[in-house]
């Protein structure tokens, strides 16, 4: 036993050297992983982009939205010129918070009287909308003490109305279901399609492939057409569990959803067809695919709010094809979004699918050149 044992061990070994991508991604992947999510991952919420009216133009004014932006909660990302344009921002998702300073603000102050603030949260995500709901009480209480001592009132001057939107009720559901339905997707459609090229190789077919007349692109958009049907498919069952199981409301248009679903189903299946052709067996294809999946998980903003992760991590997230995706469903499913206000996640993903594509074409037209 002792013999034929040494002999299997010895013979894997021989087997691993000859295989040194399989080997390279063993050693790679957990270090990579280990060295991004160890940066990405941070449970404090920082700098929420926050878009401000400043109806009053006053030092007083300035001084709260310096106070603001002091806790690093808030990152002032938009100045508007309307209650209308504050709306918007948080609507498209530019802004996650909006704070209206009103025209008599610092005159209030200057007689003694209350001014009041307001502060629209979007609370789609609860954990950012509680963060950003208790650091600007915060903060009115701490400029309200800091002006009654200046002025010997006995009242809070600095009054923070709070009011928020999309999810008043805070359930954390309406924020993670919908990601989960962009995780889930691209789980799917890159695994199906990961294995697409390999199994033909394996099967001996590819080779019969190679040989016809077919255009290499005609062969790539073949196999990703029946996988978008499919894709397209699976997803519209995950939106019934979605609405129906969960209770999670779609306020948007549901065709516009679906339409704006195929981009990203599109980049997802590309990703899995670039995959495979570049793995030379099943266990590569796994490999690679969960190399790209872990980090849609945590970069994407589905876990982690994308604002408070480093600059060169937040800088990698713009890379991520479910990032624009998940911006897509939580602005559609949760703030009813309009095309209007997706034009920026839409033309990204457009452009990173055709890129895809393209690489995928390139990448087999030289394997079976």
């Amino acid at each position: 036993m002792g013999r034929g044992l040494r002999a299997i061990i010895w013979k894997e070994l021989i087997q691993l050297r000859r295989d040194p991508f399989t080997l390279a991604l063993l050693f790679f992947v957990p270090m990579l992983q280990l060295t991004l999510f160890g940066y990405a991952i941070d449970m404090d919420v920082k700098h929420i982009p926050t878009a401000v009216l400043d109806e009053d133009n006053s030092r007083m004014a300035r001084e709260l939205i310096e106070a603001l932006t002091s806790t690093a909660t808030f990152r002032v990302a938009r100045r508007v010129d309307s209650e209308r344009a504050l709306r918007e921002a948080l609507v498209e998702g530019s802004a996650r918070v909006g704070v209206k300073i009103p025209a008599d603000y610092s005159a209030n102050l200057m007689r003694g009287r209350r001014a009041e603030v307001l502060v629209l949260i979007d609370g789609s995500d609860s954990q950012v909308g509680l963060q950003a709901l208790n650091n600007a009480i915060a903060v009115g209480l701490q400029r309200s003490l800091a002006k009654a001592r200046d002025t010997s009132s006995r009242h809070l001057l600095i009054d923070m109305r709070p009011r928020m939107l999309f999810n008043p009720q805070m359930k954390s559901a309406n924020f993670f279901v919908p990601g989960l339905v962009g995780i889930i997707m691209q789980m799917v459609t890159v695994l199906l399609t990961a294995f697409a090229i390999v199994r033909e190789r394996e099967r001996g077919t590819l080779e019969q492939l190679m040989v016809t007349p077919i255009d290499p692109a005609a062969v790539i958009l073949g196999k990703l057409i029946p996988y978008g049907g499919i894709g397209l498919l699976t997803m519209m069952a995950v939106l019934v569990i979605m609405r129906w199981v969960f209770g999670v409301p779609i306020h948007g248009n549901l065709a516009l959803l679906v339409g704006l679903s195929l981009f990203f189903l599109l980049a997802a299946l590309a990703l899995g067809m670039l995959i495979s052709t570049v793995a030379q067996n099943q266990l590569q294809a796994v490999q690679l695919s969960f190399l790209f999946l872990l980090p849609s998980i945590l970069l994407s903003g589905f876990v982690f709010p994308r604002e408070s992760m480093p600059t060169p991590i937040y800088i990698l997230t713009f890379l991520v094809p479910v990032t624009y995706f998940l911006e897509i469903l939580r602005g559609i499913i949760l703030r009813g979004a309009g095309l209007g206000a997706l034009v920026a996640p839409v033309c990204a993903l457009g452009v990173i699918s055709a890129t895809l594509v393209i690489a995928s074409v390139a990448r087999f037209r030289k394997r079976a050149g």
